[in-house]
């Protein structure tokens, strides 16, 4: 149909279907089977774990699995394979891994993957809590019936350093390497690094095989959800090649789904598809859609990412600027969808030259859509088409039109402002503004003033801009015609012409003062104190997730034979007595509780003498330089007592038993309170190895390794 001129696309009603119709969406969202396999399992080995943990059959099955599986693998040790397993063991355990995830973060900043970023970063923040749950919901010591040979710190499920090398070699792969056959061989090489951290740790009897199950998939269900679910390839793929990342790849799946798409939904038929303009583009991905009939339409296909962009664009240039007009950003993709074609229409119906609207169509409900307008066939960016006066004058009377029916643009740059057979066209208006403010309307002037300065000089578009405007209007434009006011292809282009345009312009009009860019309200303070709170909050919290740091253990050290007193009987596995609480009076309580190989220690804290009042350690040795021997009515316990000494050095009880030393460090201040020094001293008892023994025994079916049990498999000869 011809319209002055112009060829609009019309539909057919006929071949229109009324949507939704039920059927599925033309582009489904695609999350592959083998990542919700993970999610499945991973869900169904913890519930097994906790109907284990409630069930002593269950649970004493999967102990009797494991020693099992263990005791066969101990049996072929070797030194020569412990040595290996011991390095593995240190390079997890130790700062290689802290480096690998920075130097993973910092690539991801560096090459600007922010959707990958986040969804790796908002993976492992999951990870770390839902390990650290399980770690305090079930306690687990360390293996039983098998003599662990490597380092380790606090409970064993689930694995601690499984985890950590899942979440990175996951980031990893889908953080840096393209789809194809580049991720699945690194998908193999992941697999072998993980394969032989779970083999060394087996190996060296540091975790059950459980744990490092439970471990490993919790470890790579969680980020590879994260990374299908919230940066999909499809939207944000992986490539070194240079592309803006709001350009979505058309590839044969997303291509089929926009010609059963338009063609259900628009009556159309799209034979030939392929981008266009994408140089100028940051916000859409540009199509040309060619129809069976030899005519095209114009496509702008919106996603998901292209919303997020928008609203973190908006949120930071409100920290940076303030709100430098009434806008909010959009919520959804169909709203954004939605918008522009609302502009189309509002456009038309102001007789602005812009494209004719078609019509919005849906690939996937409220993630992908596509705005259909008319295309401008044989048009040409005004930068590369010839500007005369004629041209001059459709500019300056296109903004003169937008003012007058109460419209700003908000996007006026030469990609945007095209000339066809002479006639000045104006595009892409998503970001129109229906009753802008008196600043909007005078940037769009400015900007569309530039356009055409730099397409021919500042002197000749000043004088055709004096028969639309005064020249108190246009010294207002170039008043607010400042730094993100224009917009950066706008900005690059003058860059490259290397005339101050702005500055010749404002030589022409008359003195103005720059309007300023910077406002301030409670918005901008909320969101930059937002800012500033969620940085103090994150970046400790990012570092620690490569950090090595012990496993806590949050249930106090009682004189009973419970989990905590199993695992501190591993942690010194010769020591025949451990130290334990008694029972402490009112104001003091339990604090930091650490185990690991070779060495356990656990604090008193008081309201009184602050935390870490008391500190009690165990350990195979201990120093006895200074200290006195006393008497004790504890038979095979021998007492001795270091005094305190200058410069508020404490006091130290020491306490030789059977494999072991236990100490008992009083703060300086507590040892001059002598009746809740005395009241503390007797409050901490020690619990027999033997009892810990029984229970283990009695539990599970297993030996608990070390003094008063028999030998077990891995022990030296």
């Amino acid at each position: 149909m011809q319209t002055d001129g112009m060829t609009v696309t019309t539909v057919d009603p006929s071949k229109r279907h009324r949507r939704p119709t039920g059927a599925p969406p033309p582009l489904p969202r695609h999350i592959p089977w083998t990542t919700r396999l993970w999610v499945v399992l991973l869900i169904a080995l913890i519930a097994l774990s906790f109907v284990a943990r409630r069930w002593s059959a269950l649970e004493q099955a999967i102990d009797q699995v494991d020693a099992a599986i263990l005791r066969a693998i101990a049996s072929v040790r070797t030194s020569a394979l412990t040595t290996a397993a011991d390095a593995v063991n240190s390079v997890v355990g130790g700062w290689t891994m802290f480096a690998i995830g920075a130097g993973l973060l910092v690539a991801l900043i560096v090459l600007r993957r922010w959707q990958r970023l986040f969804a790796f970063l908002g993976s492992v923040l999951v990870v770390e809590a839902v390990g650290l749950f399980l770690v305090d919901r079930f306690e687990r010591p360390r293996p039983f019936d098998v003599t662990t040979i490597g380092d380790w710190d606090g409970f064993s499920f689930p694995s601690a350093p499984a985890i950590i090398v899942s979440f990175t070699v996951v980031g990893l792969i889908f953080g840096l390497v393209p789809a194809g056959r580049p991720r699945v061989i690194a998908t193999v090489v992941g697999a072998v690094v993980i394969g032989v951290v779970v083999a060394a740790r087996l190996y060296l009897a540091t975790d059950h095989p459980t744990d490092v199950l439970v471990g490993f998939v919790l470890g790579t269900a969680i980020p590879l959800l994260a990374f299908r679910f919230f940066a999909p390839d499809e939207s944000f793929p992986v490539s070194y090649r240079q592309r803006k990342s709001a350009h979505l790849d058309i590839d044969d799946r997303r291509a089929e789904a926009i010609r059963s798409a338009v063609s259900d939904q628009l009556g159309l038929r799209v034979v030939d598809m392929g981008p266009i303009g994408l140089a100028g583009s940051g916000g859409s991905t540009p199509l040309r859609l060619r129809l069976d009939d030899g005519t095209a339409v114009f496509g702008k296909l919106y996603a998901k990412n292209h919303v997020r962009a928008d609203r973190w664009y908006k949120t930071f240039r409100t920290i940076l600027y303030g709100r430098l007009e009434d806008e909010a950003p959009f919520q959804s993709v169909r709203r954004l969808a939605q918008q522009e074609d609302y502009t189309l229409r509002i456009m038309r119906d102001a007789d602005v030259p812009s494209a004719a609207p078609v019509g919005v169509v849906e690939l996937t409900p409220e993630r992908e859509y596509l705005v259909v307008t008319e295309f401008f066939e044989g048009s040409r960016e005004i930068t590369d088409a010839e500007v005369d006066d004629d041209v001059i004058d459709q500019g300056l009377a296109v903004v003169r039109r937008l003012w007058d029916s109460g419209l700003a643009h908000r996007d006026i740059k030469p990609a945007n402002v095209l000339v066809r057979d002479g006639q000045l066209l104006l595009i892409d208006v998503a970001f129109a503004q229906v009753r802008p403010s008196p600043w909007r309307e005078a940037v769009d002037l400015a900007n569309m003033m530039l356009v055409l300065g730099v397409c021919t000089d500042a002197e000749r578009v000043y004088a055709r801009a004096l028969h639309y405007f005064t020249a108190d209007e246009i010294a207002e434009a170039f008043a607010a015609a400042r730094g993100i006011a224009s917009p950066t292809q706008l900005r690059n282009v003058m860059r490259s012409d290397g005339r101050d345009l702005v500055g010749q312009f404002r030589a022409l009009a008359p003195p103005r003062r720059p309007i300023s860019l910077q406002r301030w309200g409670p918005r901008r303070i909320l969101y930059a104190v937002g800012l500033l709170v969620a940085a103090v909050l994150l970046i400790p919290a990012t570092l620690s997730l490569f950090t090595p740091t012990e496993l806590p253990v949050s249930s106090p050290p009682t004189c009973d034979p419970n989990d905590v007193m199993v695992l501190m009987a591993q942690s010194v596995p010769t020591a025949e007595q451990l130290p334990c609480v008694n029972l402490l009076p009112g104001g003091w309580n339990a604090g930091t509780v650490s185990i690991h190989e070779l060495r356990t220690s656990f604090t008193l804290d008081s309201d009184q003498a602050g935390q870490g009042a008391v500190l009690v350690t165990l350990a195979p040795t201990c120093s006895l330089e200074g200290a006195h021997q006393e008497t004790t009515e504890v038979p095979g316990i021998r007492r001795f007592v270091t005094p305190p000494g200058s410069a508020g050095r404490p006091t130290v009880h020491s306490y030789l038993v059977a494999g072991g030393c236990i100490t008992h460090r009083f703060d300086a201040a507590l040892t001059d309170d002598v009746a809740s020094y005395f009241i503390i001293d007797a409050a901490l008892w020690t619990i027999s190895r033997e009892k810990l023994v029984s229970r283990v025994e009695r539990d599970s079916d297993l030996a608990l390794c070390g003094a008063l049990a028999p030998p077990c498999e891995g022990d030296e000869p």
